[in-house]
């Protein structure tokens, strides 16, 4: 197993061996910016490279799916949806874990940035009860094909949905893998497909989304024993494989899909830029959603 590079495994520098997925790349990364609808509509579904990308490696990356017009209204809404919440946060019921501030709004989890952010939003989940036009984005089809896909069936409903908001100096999010979360309340949790809308361009040193390729074929791995609150739901250091990292620096409006069982994170953000995406988190259809137990079909 590789070391890992100074500052630790979740550093704020690269990895010396982390691979970026420039322009045209040996990762399958593909350009999909067809505005044309007959053309678009063939393209949404993956190809065949990209599903054995997906299934090889824990990962499908998607370029220029959104347009700049679509991100921008997306983010116009975000927006809104983030000074509604924050305003309306008061009436929720907080608590602190690991030094962090969460706040439980009736069936949404604020979590705050640590001190001395800790007034901004680090991320919140689910989104979607918040906005029409965020339950849209996750019943387009450029996300719901290849859902259909890769959970092999035929209809999908949510299981959950978040915006993860990595504001300039925002923190970090240390390895781990989504399964040891939703082991014990989802139906199947190999069918839980991840997609990641990218919604700012991603800079150097902004704290891009991070994977350890091929590590889905391994299950669950051991957690960290550090003594923290969480420390179950982290990866303990030594199962992570530094010289697989990849790590991703995409235009807004690109996605990634990834497996559950990958494991991932990424580093605090440097830039003096955001780093906003939404996460959404698929399942068969006709399945209740993780936090507010509804139904959420999305075709």
């Amino acid at each position: 197993m590789s070391e890992p590079w100074i500052g630790g495994p979740m550093s704020d520098k690269p990895a010396p061996n982390a691979r970026r997925n420039p322009q045209q790349d040996p990762l399958g990364a593909v350009q999909h910016a067809s505005k044309d609808p007959v053309e678009s509509r063939v393209s949404e579904a993956l190809t065949q490279i990209e599903l054995d990308g997906y299934q090889g490696r824990g990962f499908a990356v998607r370029r220029s799916v959104f347009s700049s017009e679509e991100i921008a209204q997306l983010n116009a809404v975000i927006d809104r949806v983030e000074q509604a919440v924050v305003r309306q946060s008061h009436l929720g019921r907080e608590y602190i874990i690991d030094g962090r501030r969460f706040i439980d709004l009736d069936a949404h989890t604020l979590q705050f940035e640590p001190a001395p952010f800790d007034n901004d939003l680090r991320v919140l989940e689910p989104a979607h009860p918040l906005s029409a036009d965020l339950l849209a984005l996750l019943m387009d089809a450029r996300l719901v094909l290849p859902m259909k896909q890769l959970t092999g069936c035929d209809e999908v409903s949510l299981w959950t949905d978040k915006i993860n908001f990595k504001r300039p100096g925002g923190s970090e999010f240390g390895w781990h893998q989504d399964a040891p979360y939703w082991i014990h309340d989802a139906a199947q949790v190999t069918q839980l497909p991840n997609v990641m809308v990218t919604l700012d361009d991603v800079m150097p040193r902004a704290g891009g989304f991070r994977v350890i390729q091929g590590s889905h074929h391994e299950g669950i791995r051991p957690a960290r024993n550090d003594g923290s609150q969480l420390e179950g739901f982290y990866t303990h250091d030594d199962e992570v494989d530094f010289s697989r990292v990849v790590e991703f620096n995409e235009p807004a409006g690109s996605v990634i899909f990834f497996d559950p069982f990958l494991i991932h994170g990424s580093a605090r953000n440097q830039s003096t830029h955001r780093r906003r995406a939404l996460i959404a988190t698929y399942q068969p259809a006709n399945l209740p959603s993780l936090k507010t137990k509804q139904v959420v079909n999305l075709g």
